[in-house]
């Protein structure tokens, strides 16, 4: 004889088990909204001061910006990082002027150098230029500019100078920081920054 059989289930136990995923389900959402996707390749954009040497486009020499801060850290090709100071773009002439993108080489002919400053110290800052190779054979004229960029734009110095042969070093400019970040004693007494001075 086969009996009728009838499961009951207990509403408490089913309203627990529903309690349950829900609380399962908002659980993971806000893991999910906790946890935002990491973004690759993201640069911190603070600065305090930037540093660019330019020279024309049509130049295959390589130009050396050399960055000296009031601790005596150097920055340059040889030291990307030296304390608050970041060279971000190294130029060398037309040696890195091309790029692979999509299979395709594009030339980027743009010849400058550009130095970070990420955070100042009261002091004095040197700025010099070094021609570290001519291709050319013929003196480079380069353009350095000095901009404060916080906490709001300003153009600290502007000049250029002319690197007459290879191996030719100059101080283009040298300015004191002070604690308020405000530029003072701006001036061009030449320091050697580089171990190659002649």
């Amino acid at each position: 004889m086969i009996r009728n059989q009838r499961y009951l289930t207990d509403p408490f136990t089913d309203l627990l088990f529903n309690a349950l995923l829900g609380f399962t389900f908002l659980f993971l959402v806000a893991i999910v909204l906790i946890n935002p996707a990491t973004q690759t390749g993201a640069v911190d954009p603070k600065a305090e001061f930037i540093i660019t040497a330019t020279w024309p486009e049509d130049r295959p020499d390589d130009v050396d910006l050399w960055v000296e801060d009031p601790r005596g850290e150097i920055v340059s090709y040889l030291q990307r990082d030296a304390g608050w100071m970041h060279l971000d773009r190294d130029d060398r002439g037309e040696i890195n002027d091309t790029v692979v993108i999509d299979g395709r080489k594009v030339v980027y002919p743009i010849n400058q150098e550009i130095v970070t400053l990420r955070g100042t110290m009261p002091g004095e800052y040197v700025v010099n230029l070094y021609y570290y190779q001519s291709v050319s054979g013929a003196p480079v004229p380069v353009s350095l500019k000095v901009e404060r960029v916080n906490p709001e734009f300003k153009l600290v110095f502007v000049d250029k100078a002319i690197l007459e042969q290879q191996n030719v070093e100059k101080t283009v400019v040298r300015f004191t920081v002070t604690g308020n970040r405000d530029i003072k004693d701006v001036r061009r007494t030449p320091k050697v920054l580089t171990p190659y001075a002649l």
